[in-house]
Order: structure tokens, then C-alpha cells, then sequence
């Protein structure tokens, strides 16, 4: 096990300019490249400027993009770069919406009429009772007019004009309003309730008198839209085919790309020259997946630009990763700081279960996290915080909040609470004292392990020392051998007096933090002792309701209080305890985070291009 974050590899490609496209899509497909750009020859930008290509594609996306085919980054989108065939790819998409703006707006005027149709067919039936004669309404004119509205929004008063009749009618919450009245009411009508954001439902002529027979005649008329509104989708994909709308988005769609995530890059007019960082430190990953695509390509792995520096690497086995979580909430680490997430994967579960100690209840935490994991990634912590919590429920006896199950292998916290209280305080005191060996490592890695031996190697000494005192007689002397030692050394190191007087000041807060820190501890004893006593609350309930009924319900519906309330609270401290507690002592997390170059499309292959036989 390694703590020490790896740098980046710092990488070279040479490339050919024509094929630049393919080659980026299949390094974001790695995921272990950050592209930077740097090159000491002057030359041209690979990447034209397609910013305003681009801005007027976002446009015509913001309009049309609901009628356009599901996008799919190929082959043909990387294929050229020219910023011409740019230009012309824009002058087809647009030729595109010029024949397809009318089918489109027709589309739109019948999915609309569909919808209210389909809105009128759901009011009759449901309120057929409250409504008029809605035949005699639909034929009416062309003196009079009747209309409907459904009405958004609040219960506000409606304003109507003079002499239009009304009635309003409610179903499923909405409100929709009937009126009846001369055209120009209903024009001044209409004026008024747009402020008010109403919807006008269209009410089709000659619509039968008689309830059932209306709605049937209007479940006809969405049946004949619905196949008039297929007709024109169809239309409209003909004549997307007409215009290679699907390559055309898909060319788009990687710019889009390029443009986000990569930066402006030398070329010469047929070369092209890719830099920047990746996280494979064997170098192979890069070279394979050019192989892979059969793109050409001179790679190389000198040492980096001195100007730069470089990402780091967290390269953590698969049962550490889940905990660089906790690392990243401070930053993170530095090329010679520690990453300490294999040691978060056991203190963090430890720390967890000796709070939450249940069997029970921790297998479900368990299961949890074995079902949500692939959907919610964090919720993978749940595992080994089950694991843990299930180990040490078995050392307290206790399964679903009963102590009567099983024998505790070591002890009942309420039983014993002061035995508790201490073993929290020990696993603080190794959790602590882990941190301020780190802290000398890191010395150690940053060549100053001299400094560190000669002052901060006191302060150790002096913790060791007070924290034996109460069982060794010699432990105060060990902790003013290390007060001294530290001030001593100090000033030593700085050469000068003035660094004693420092390294007191320094003394007096450390020492302050440090004592706060392993107080704190207490609460994992405290909260392994408030778990236990409200577990045996939850159990009295249920003894208390005099049925087994109500034993059963009030142990489920404790036992699920227990797992939404202290799981919540227990991973709160727990989280809490590992960074200022632990993290404190060590940890600074002023690294530079490596942040690999994603894949074009969100994720789609660039399917190579196959050569027609």
C-alpha cells in the first residue's frame, strides 16, 4: 500500500492534421488524458475558430432540436476539420430548416389541436353533468361565440366583460372556464385572460349534443390528428435523410466538443501536435487505443515542461476509491503529501460501526448499498459501514435493537458505558497519533526529515507522553522531554533564539488542538452508547403495548427510525472525525486534481469508419 499520490505522465504526440479529429475522440474514450497545450515552434492553431458556426447551431438547436434524430458521434463527424466544411455543413442544416420550418409549424399547430382535443374528450367525461349542451354551443354564431379556457394558476377572481355568460367548472384540481357571449366580448375576453397565462381549448363544430356521443366524436377526431400528426413526422424525416440531417448534428455535436474540452494546439499544415498529462503511468493505454483505431501517431514520454505543474494521480486499489470521497473534500494532496484514503477505508467503516453496532441493522445498511450502488456511486460507502456495523453488533449482542438474541462476544454498552467511552477515546488516540507519523513522513518525502527530527518529532514524544500518564508514572516526564525538544530544537533549526520563542507560541496551540482532538473521540463512545440506549427505548415501547402486534410494529418502526436518524447523524460524525480530527494533522490538499478529457457525444463511440469492400 502506497500513500504517496503519482504525478502525471507528461505526454507527445505527433499526428496527422486530417485525422486530428479521430485522434482526440479516441483519447477522451481513454479517460486518462488532460490535454495542455505547449509546443517552442511557431505555427498555426489546429482548431479553427468555429465559434460562430457554432453559436448560430446552438440557435437553430434552441428551436428545432425536438424534431431532430437522436444525435450519434461517428466516424464522419472527426473525419475533417476544415473550417470550410464547417461553413458548408452549416449552409445544409440551414438549406434543412428552410423546407422543414413549414412542416414543423403545421406539426405544431396539430399537436397542439391533439392535445386539446384530447383535453376536452377528458373534461366531458368527467363533468358531463355541470356542462350545457356543448352540440348547441359548437354550432352556435355567427352573432354569438362560445369558447373554453383552462385557467392556470391561483383561484384569482376572474374580471369578465359585461353580459358573457359563464361557468366555471373544476376537475382533478384545474380549473377551466365555459363562456358565451358576441365576438367582441370574447376578443376582449380573450385579451384579458392571456394576462393571466389561460390556455384557449378549441371547440369543434357541430359537436353531438348528447355526452357519450360528443366524447366519441372527439376520441375520432384525435384518432384522425394522431395519424395526421404521424404523416408529417414521417415527411419530416424524409427529409432529414434528403439532407444527412444525422451527420450533420453529429459533425456539430463533436465542434461542440472539441471546442469545450480541447485547447488550441500547434499543427504545421499537415501535422498536428497533441500535449498534456495522463494517469496511465505505464504509457500503454494511449498507444493501444490509437492502435485499436488504426490512427497514425508518434508518441513519446519526455520529461514535462518545467513551466507546468503536474496534475496528481490518486492511483488507489478498487477498495480504496470509494473513499477518496472523503480526501477530496479537503482538495487534493500534494505530490509529497500522503493521500490517505487506504487508511479512510479502514478508520472510516471502524469508526462507523463501533457508533452503529446492530446486526440487523447493519445488514440492511448492507443490502443498501449492494442494490443502490450502480445507481447512486456514494451509496457504495453503505458496504463496508455494514460490514462494520454487523462485526461490532456482534461484539455489543445486538440484532434489531434486542439484546436477547445473542451472546455479545464482548460487552452490552449500557452495561459498561465507561469501557466504551475509553476504547472510543483509544481508536481517537491511534487515529491521532497515525496523523502525526504521516506528518513526519511527509517531511521525510519533501526532504526536510532533519527539521522534522530535530523539533516537530517533540511534539510526538510529548503526545505519547500524556497520553500514558494515567497508566505510567513516567509519562509526564516523557511529555516534558517532548516539550522540550520541540521548543529546544526549534530554535536549532531556525538558528536563532527567536525560533524558541515561535515554536512556544506554536506549542501552546498545537498542544490546545491536540487535546481538543482526543476529547472529541469521546463521541464515538457516546454515540455507541446513545445507539444502545435508544434501542433498548425501542424495545420497551413494543413491551409496553401488552400485544405481540404491537411489539412487532413498534420494533419495525423503531428499528427504521434508528436507521434514517443515527445512520444519518453517526455518518455525519464519522465524516466529520476523519477530517478535522485526522485530516488536521497532515493534510493540505493543495495538489492540482488531474482532470482527464471526457468523451465527445457524453459518452458515445466513435465508431470507426469501415472501408467498403
Amino acid at each position: 500500500m502506497n500513500l504517496r499520490p503519482a504525478s502525471a505522465r507528461w505526454f507527445e504526440l505527433l499526428t496527422d492534421r486530417e485525422v486530428l479529429g479521430r485522434v482526440l475522440g479516441v483519447l477522451g474514450q481513454t479517460g486518462t488524458v488532460q490535454l495542455e497545450a505547449y509546443s517552442g515552434v511557431d505555427a498555426s492553431t489546429a482548431l479553427p475558430d468555429y465559434a460562430r458556426a457554432l453559436e448560430r447551431y446552438a440557435q437553430l438547436a434552441r428551436r428545432y432540436a425536438a424534431y431532430w434524430p437522436e444525435i450519434r458521434v461517428d466516424a464522419e463527424a472527426a473525419a475533417t476539420r476544415s473550417a470550410d466544411r464547417v461553413q458548408d455543413d452549416l449552409e445544409r442544416l440551414e438549406a434543412w430548416t428552410a423546407e422543414a420550418e413549414p412542416l414543423i409549424a403545421e406539426l405544431q399547430s396539430l399537436e397542439a389541436a391533439a392535445a386539446g382535443v384530447s383535453e376536452l374528450a377528458s373534461l366531458l367525461e368527467a363533468s358531463a353533468a355541470e356542462l350545457p349542451d356543448l352540440g348547441l354551443l359548437s354550432g352556435c354564431g355567427p352573432l354569438l361565440k362560445a369558447q373554453i379556457y383552462a385557467l392556470e394558476g391561483a383561484d384569482a377572481p376572474l374580471v369578465l366583460p359585461p353580459g358573457v355568460l359563464h361557468l366555471v367548472v373544476r376537475r382533478e384540481g384545474a380549473r377551466y372556464l365555459l363562456a358565451l357571449g358576441s365576438a367582441d366580448e370574447l376578443a376582449d375576453l380573450d385579451t384579458r385572460l392571456a394576462a393571466v397565462h389561460a390556455r384557449h381549448i378549441e371547440l369543434p363544430r357541430d359537436l353531438p349534443g348528447e355526452p357519450a356521443a360528443a366524447v366519441a366524436a372527439l376520441r375520432r377526431r384525435s384518432t384522425e390528428l394522431a395519424g395526421r400528426i404521424a404523416g408529417r413526422r414521417e415527411a419530416l424525416d424524409a427529409i432529414g435523410q434528403k439532407h444527412a440531417l444525422p451527420a450533420l448534428l453529429a459533425e456539430f455535436t463533436f465542434l461542440d466538443w472539441l471546442v469545450s474540452h480541447v485547447p488550441q494546439m500547434p499543427a504545421t499544415q499537415h501535422f498536428a501536435w497533441v500535449t498534456g498529462w495522463t494517469s496511465d503511468l505505464a504509457g500503454r493505454q494511449i498507444e493501444q487505443a490509437l492502435e485499436r483505431a488504426k490512427l497514425p501517431g508518434l508518441l513519446h514520454f519526455p520529461e514535462p515542461p518545467r513551466t507546468f505543474d503536474a496534475p496528481v494521480v490518486m492511483n488507489n486499489p478498487a477498495w480504496a476509491r470509494p473513499f477518496e470521497v472523503f480526501v477530496k473534500l479537503l482538495g487534493t494532496p500534494g505530490a509529497r503529501e500522503a493521500d490517505p484514503s487506504p487508511l479512510v477505508a479502514v478508520i472510516a467503516p471502524l469508526l462507523f460501526g463501533f457508533m452503529f453496532g446492530d446486526v440487523g441493522q447493519g445488514a440492511v445498511l448492507l443490502a443498501a448499498g449492494l442494490m443502490l450502488r450502480r445507481r447512486w456511486p456514494a451509496l457504495w460507502l453503505l458496504v463496508p459501514g455494514g460490514v462494520s456495523a454487523i462485526a461490532f453488533g456482534f461484539a455489543f449482542g445486538s440484532v434489531f435493537a434486542r439484546e436477547d438474541l445473542i451472546p455479545a462476544l464482548w460487552l452490552h454498552p449500557i452495561a459498561e458505558p465507561l469501557t466504551v467511552l475509553v476504547a472510543g477515546l483509544m481508536i481517537g488516540v491511534a487515529v491521532i497519533l497515525l496523523g502525526l507519523v504521516i506528518d513526519g513522513v511527509e517531511h521525510a518525502w519533501r526532504g526536510a526529515a532533519a527539521s522534522w527530527w530535530s523539533s516537530r518529532a517533540g511534539l510526538l514524544v510529548a503526545y505519547v507522553g500524556l497520553i500514558t500518564t494515567p497508566l505510567w508514572s513516567g509519562g509526564l516526564l516523557l511529555a516534558a522531554a517532548g516539550l522540550a525538544w520541540f521548543v529546544i530544537g526549534a530554535a536549532f533549526v531556525e538558528h536563532a533564539v527567536s525560533g524558541a520563542g515561535r515554536a512556544l507560541g506554536e506549542l501552546v496551540e498545537t498542544g490546545l488542538q491536540l487535546v481538543v482532538n482526543t476529547v472529541s473521540f469521546a463521541r464515538v463512545g457516546a454515540f455507541a452508547l446513545a445507539h444502545a440506549g435508544l434501542s433498548a427505548a425501542v424495545v420497551g415501547i413494543g413491551e409496553a403495548t401488552g400485544s405481540s402486534i404491537g411489539y412487532g410494529i413498534a420494533l419495525v418502526l423503531g428499528n427504521l427510525l434508528i436507521l434514517a436518524l443515527e445512520g444519518l447523524i453517526v455518518s455525519i460524525q464519522t465524516t466529520r472525525l476523519v477530517l478535522f480530527e485526522f485530516f488536521i494533522r497532515f493534510l493540505r490538499g493543495d495538489g492540482r486534481p488531474f482532470k482527464p478529457l471526457p468523451p465527445p457525444g457524453g459518452g458515445t463511440t466513435i465508431r470507426k469508419q469501415e472501408t467498403p469492400p
